[in-house]
C-alpha cells in the first residue's frame, strides 16, 4: 500500500474531528495527543478497509440480475454498516486498552458520520482544478 499525500490529509482531519469529540463528548476519552494521533491513523487504516468492503458489495448488487444473489447481498451490506461501527470500537479497544475510549455505538456512529463528511468536504476542496483555485 502507498502513502498519498490525499492520505495524510485524511489523518489530519480525523485528528482534527477526534480532537473535537474528545472536547465535547466526555464519553471520547484520549489519554494524549500521541494517542489521538495514533487513534486517527488506526481509524484511517480500519474506515478504508470498511470502505472497501462496502463498495465491493454495491458493486455485487448493481452488477448482478439475479433476485437472491442481490437479497444476500443486500443482508450483507445491512450486516457490515452497523458491525463495522463495532469493529471500530474492539480494535480501539484492542490496540489502545483503557487510553483511548470512543464512547459507545451512538457515539462512534457519530464520530464516523462526521470524519466521512469532513474528509469528503475537504477533498473536494483539495481536489478542485487549478483553474478553479485562480478564479477565486
Amino acid at each position: 500500500m502507498r502513502l498519498r499525500p490525499v492520505d495524510l490529509v485524511d489523518i489530519f482531519v480525523y485528528l482534527v474531528v477526534l480532537g473535537v469529540f474528545i472536547q465535547l463528548f466526555p464519553e471520547v476519552i484520549s489519554e494524549s495527543f500521541l494517542l489521538a494521533l495514533l487513534t486517527a491513523v488506526l481509524l484511517k487504516v480500519v474506515l478504508e478497509g470498511v470502505l472497501y468492503v462496502k463498495k465491493r458489495i454495491m458493486a455485487r448488487i448493481r452488477g448482478t440480475h439475479s433476485r437472491w444473489v442481490r437479497v444476500l447481498n443486500v443482508a450483507a451490506l445491512l450486516l457490515v454498516l452497523p458491525g463495522s461501527k463495532f469493529l471500530v470500537l474492539e480494535i480501539v479497544a484492542w490496540v489502545f486498552g483503557d487510553a483511548v475510549y470512543l464512547g459507545g455505538f451512538l457515539q462512534v456512529t457519530a464520530l464516523i458520520i462526521v470524519l466521512m463528511l469532513a474528509r469528503g468536504g475537504v477533498r473536494r476542496i483539495v481536489d478542485r482544478p487549478a483553474a478553479e483555485t485562480h478564479a477565486d
